[in-house]
């Protein structure tokens, strides 16, 4: 067959299916236009998931009659004033948006420049209909139906309007977090879904529109690094969600997905996060035009950087270095955390239910007796056997099995701590300390858990950590596998305070532990090390390795639950947890600490 030319409407047609996928590209196209266009307000209207109508309208400086006709032309842009496609700073520039939308769906195109009439021009799939005056406020109004009609092989690929919807809404969402100057608002079926309004903060801007919650749970971003800018708000690894779609990155203003940033943000919460686990950050980098290309993607989501490397790094120390700053932060309870708590039936004044006897059996005047009673409540262990002999009045059930230590010396003021100071201990698990503002429950193995993990950090740092020769030296068996990944790390582990040498094909000889960890499951360690290597070795870099191998021996070196601590250690703990960075979350992502705010133990016993 030989070589031909083919027709304009066809290859309009073949721009499209580059440029507009669904209704959601071509929402994309219209709202970067009008903000090119220096637009304060963009009003979206939507129906039918956007199959049927995709209008935009914005206030921004619109067009000439005659550029109206040269933008409907392929190539055909005011955004690139010379050659240089290099530094481009718009957000489209390619020239191919607006025919491609006309070529596959009805158009009206409206515009005014301030001080002029208006204009109209009417495409219906790639032919010029009519054109002629409008009557419009100044800016420009695009109103897009029946996308695809024509097309039915395109058109029958289109999900549902709901699932459109849903894409047309992650589009305005995503460009409304970048330029919180400008205000947006989207309806769709005669329902008003989405407004916010210009001159927003950036936090509130992208609170506003992911979850309120990150006011609270989140921290700030400011890191400059050889010139390029990292900015924005990231959840607390505590805040975190099931699915990655609440990472918005931006480059440049510009909304993309891009599997380097989002891998740098894994490696920026590795070890602060279950792995099934994602976090919450809104990132806008700001990147000299010449070491970032845009024109990867005709839809412009993907980027290509000059110096992948740099900008990961990057990423990872700016989100490191601002949850360091969060210190001890963690995530608040919510309100239907709360609303879990339960309160105890109370008793009737008759003692029914406490095996008190009938209303019947009791006279006025008289004592209850306690239940089960026994001479001077003998068989009652020692806490329940004070209760019975000095609190037989008392209309409550026995005291819960919860163990404070009384202090010899006079507790410390709670106003000089921001985890307040410890009262008890509950279950042999949970630190109960009083803040000035609260109550604060601690779990104190996942406390000491972290603590323990930035200890080996910072020993690592600074040198290596020290190593414990073990008395016997101890012989682990594993599967020849396990000792080969064991032998090949031997030198890393070493410097984390771990001596081992093969014995034979299938065990290992444990000569020294980490002398921070004390008396750890050494069998359990080795072993758990063993698998880690397995599912990790190769995938990761040789930091994030050393990573994972601190994080699992201080999982086997911290304090477990049901051991008893004194006063002392409790305050100790809450002491290294307030000066200690991410210590609000375990090395595995759940919170070590949560607190209750004097206004949410009121709402639990009705009193607010």
């Amino acid at each position: 067959m030989s070589i031909r030319r083919l027709p304009e409407h066809l290859v309009n047609r073949i721009a499209a299916g580059e440029v507009v996928e669904r209704p959601a590209s071509a929402l994309k196209e219209l709202v970067e236009n009008a903000i090119d266009a220096g637009a304060t307000r963009i009003a979206v209207r939507l129906a039918g998931g956007g199959t049927d109508l995709v209008e935009v309208t914005d206030d921004g400086c619109g067009m000439q009659p005659s550029d109206m006709a040269l933008a409907l032309e392929r190539h055909a842009t005011s955004k690139l004033p010379d050659e240089a496609i290099e530094a481009v700073s718009t957000l489209g520039f390619r020239g191919e948006a607006l025919p491609s939308i006309a070529s596959v769906a009805r158009m009206t195109l409206e515009s005014r420049v301030p001080g002029a009439e208006g204009w109209s021009r009417v495409i219906d799939n790639g032919v010029l209909e009519s054109e002629g005056p409008a009557a419009i406020p100044p800016g420009t109004r695009v109103r897009v139906e029946a996308l695809f009609a024509r097309v039915p092989a395109r058109r029958k690929f289109l999900r549902s309007p709901r699932a459109e919807f849903a894409a047309c809404m992650d589009v305005v969402r995503r460009l409304a977090m970048a330029w919180p100057d400008i205000g947006f608002s989207v309806e769709h079926d005669g329902r008003r879904s989405l407004s916010v309004s210009a001159g927003e903060t950036l936090p509130d801007r992208v609170a506003g529109l992911t979850d309120r919650g990150l006011v609270e749970n989140g921290v700030g971003v400011d890191f400059v690094r050889e010139g390029i800018g990292l900015g924005g708000i990231a959840g607390l690894p505590t805040f975190n969600r099931g699915i990655a779609d609440h990472q918005y990155l931006f480059v440049n203003g510009r909304p993309v997905k891009d599997r380097l940033l989002i891998g740098a943000i894994r490696g920026a919460y590795a070890e602060m996060m279950p792995r099934d686990r994602h976090a919450v950050v809104a990132l806008f980098l700001d990147v000299p035009p010449d070491v970032v290309d845009v024109n990867v993607h005709p839809a412009k989501t993907e980027v290509r950087f000059r110096d992948p490397a740099l900008v990961r790094g990057l990423i990872v120390s700016g989100l490191r270095r601002a949850l360091d700053e969060a210190g001890h932060r963690s995530q608040r309870p919510t309100e239907s955390a709360l609303a879990a708590w339960t309160t105890e039936t109370s008793p009737s004044p008759s003692g029914e239910g406490l095996g008190w006897g009938s209303p019947a059996e009791l006279r006025l005047g008289e004592t209850p007796p306690t239940p089960n009673p026994s001479p001077a409540g003998e068989g009652l262990p020692v806490d329940q056997r004070s209760y019975a002999l000095n609190d037989r009045r008392s209309f409550v059930t026995p005291p819960p099995l919860a163990r404070a230590e009384p202090a010899y010396t006079p507790p410390p003021e709670t106003v000089a701590y921001p985890l307040g100071v410890a009262r008890g201990q509950v279950g042999k698990t949970y630190i109960v300390a009083e803040a000035q503002d609260g109550l604060i429950l601690v779990d104190q193995h996942a406390a000491h858990e972290r603590l323990v993990l930035e200890r080996m950090r910072t020993a690592m740092a600074s040198g290596g950590v020290a190593s414990q020769a073990l008395l016997l030296p101890e012989v682990i068996e594993l599967d020849e596998s396990a000792c080969d990944r064991l032998e090949a790390r031997a030198s890393e582990l070493s410097e984390f305070g771990l001596d081992l040498d093969r014995f034979g094909p299938r065990a290992m000889l444990v000569r020294g532990v980490p002398a921070m960890l004390g008396q750890s499951d050494v069998t359990g360690l080795v072993t758990d090390l063993a698998d880690e290597l397995a599912a990790f070795d190769e995938a990761l870099s040789l930091r994030e390795r050393l990573d994972h191998v601190a994080a699992t021996m201080a999982c086997h070196g911290s304090v477990r639950a049901g051991r008893i601590l004194s006063v002392a250690e409790m305050n100790a703990l809450l002491r290294e947890m307030e000066v200690t960075p991410h210590s609000g979350q375990c090395n595995h992502g759940r919170p070590t600490w949560v607190k209750l705010a004097h206004g949410d133990i009121e709402r639990l016993f009705g009193r607010k």
